[in-house]
């Protein structure tokens, strides 16, 4: 079993910055894929960003490319995104998850319980 849990979530204005965490235990973290998703109000769950067990690759959707960084502390047994340039269609309940199969896409089988992220206008 992992544990996430997410933090960092909050209110921000447009344009505004915000970095949210995921902490995990349990199982060896860093054996991990770990991807950020996202879900708003009426829509789908969205696979934001990934990031392979060692760090070395990462995936992102192209709605955030350019705008979000992910990045993992295996000591920490932390990953990071990074979110800047918010736009008030970023506003969604944001959720980590681990899946140990390399690629992005998954299936993740673990899930933190999300951290809510309102981007005002």
């Amino acid at each position: 079993q992992v544990q996430l849990v997410e933090s960092g979530g909050g209110l921000v204005q447009a344009g505004g910055s915000l970095r949210v965490s995921c902490a995990g235990s349990g199982r060896p973290f860093s054996r991990y894929t770990m991807g950020w998703f996202r879900q708003a109000e009426g829509r789908e769950r969205e696979l934001l960003a990934a990031i392979q067990w060692t760090g070395a690759s990462t995936y992102y959707a192209d709605s955030v490319k350019g705008r979000f960084t992910l990045s993992r502390d295996n000591a920490k047994n932390t990953v990071y995104l990074q979110m800047n340039s918010l736009k008030p269609e970023d506003t969604a309940v944001y959720y980590c998850a681990a899946s140990a199969v390399a690629g992005p896409q998954g299936p993740y089988e673990y899930w933190g319980q999300g951290t809510q992220v309102t981007v005002s206008s």
